[in-house]
Formats: C-alpha cells, structure tokens, sequence
C-alpha cells in the first residue's frame, strides 16, 4: 500500500473522518468528565478511610475497595454489554455516540479512583501531620495538603485516564457507538479495507500523542518539587 492510495481516501472522506474524530474526543471528552467527577473523590475517600487514615473507616474502606476492583477486574466489552438495560433507562438506546458515553464512564470511575489514592499515598505523611498540629480540619487538609501536594500525580493520572479511554471508545465502534472504531469495523473490517483500518489507527496514535503531551505539559507546569 502506497502513500498515494491513503492520500487519496483522505481526500475522498475527509467529512466521514473529521466526523468520526469529533465523536471520538465528544465520548472521551463527557466521560472522561464524569469518570472524574465521580472517581476523584472517590479515591479521596479510599485513601482518607484507611486504618490509620485521616478519616479511619476501615469497614467502609472494605466495601469501597472491593466495589472499585469489581469495576476494574470487568472487561471493557464485557462491561458495555452487561449494562445495556442501565444505558438505555438513561439515554434510551444503547447504540450511538451518547449511549456509548454511559459505560466509558462507569468503566472509568474505578480506573479513577485507584490511580488518585495512589498519588494521594505519595504525600508525606509529615505534611499531613504537621497540618494537624497546626489545627487544620480534615476538609481543609484534604482541599489544601494532600490534593495540592499530589497534583501532578493526580494531572499525569488524569492524562493515563484520556489515553485509556480513547482506546475503551474504540472498542465501543464495535458495537455501535460511533467514532473512529466505528469507522474501523463498518468501512475498514467488513469491507476487507486495510486503508481505512491504517488511517483509523493513526488517527488514534495522533489523538494519544496529542494528549499525552498536553498532560506533560501541564505537569511540567504545576510541579515545583
């Protein structure tokens, strides 16, 4: 295959790419802002509950513990096919970009959540102890100790979440849910096109890539250690 012959596919459907490009980043986008939302504190939570924590519950750590290590132990595919009644209930169908949102979400909420309390683990404990002696609350440690202490962790667990997730939407295409894996199936798999699969593949290596740098240069910016 030559470079005339991608060239030449590009030029013919460049509308059905650019297309397929917006629903990739709109999925990873609201899900990846969801997965947050929920995740974050989330992993406050697992890591401020610990015995020994600054919120000891360790019967609430248990539960939470082996709620996220369900999450994460379920296949991506697996996941989108078992919470078919769930995404339909929301959005009322389980087929297009907007329903392909629900489980990239739900599939990130505990990916979240374990990533943050680990980079929660890596602030000294010194800082946490000395904020104590000083009266400080739990709240104001966590929003103004441990939170800021771990942000560039917490910003390079944010990137490893995008990339992850660009990867989860085109596992989606496979059922129905749009983007550039969809693209890959429909134009490139069931049509024996190696171009189309080729170009799907770079798209996706190009949104990795572009992510990545952004979260490096972001953690470059806000890490003064």
């Amino acid at each position: 295959m030559s470079v005339n012959t991608i060239t030449d596919w590009l030029s013919q459907n460049s509308d059905l790419l650019l297309g397929a490009t917006l629903e990739t980043l709109y999925m990873v986008a609201m899900s990846g802002l969801i997965g947050f939302v929920v995740g974050i504190p989330l992993g406050v939570v697992l890591h401020t509950s610990k015995k020994g924590g600054l919120l000891a519950n360790p019967r609430l750590n248990r539960v939470l513990s082996a709620v996220v290590n369900v999450g994460r132990s379920v296949p991506f595919l697996v996941l989108m096919v078992a919470i078919i009644p769930v995404t339909k209930l929301l959005v009322g169908t389980f087929i297009g970009t907007t329903a392909a949102i629900v489980p990239l979400a739900i599939g990130a909420i505990p990916f979240v959540a374990r990533l943050i309390e680990g980079a929660l683990l890596e602030v000294p404990s010194g800082l946490v102890e000395a904020a104590q002696s000083m009266g400080a609350t739990p709240l104001q440690i966590i929003c103004k100790v441990l939170l800021p202490e771990a942000l560039p962790t917490i910003i390079n667990a944010v990137t490893i979440t995008m990339v992850t997730l660009v990867s989860y939407s085109a596992m989606a295409g496979t059922v129905g849910g749009g983007g550039l894996g969809d693209v890959a199936i429909r134009y490139g798999f069931y049509r024996y096109d190696v171009t189309v699969m080729i170009v799907t593949v770079i798209m996706l290596i190009v949104l990795v890539q572009i992510i990545q740098s952004i979260g490096e240069s972001i953690v470059r910016r806000v890490d003064h250690r």
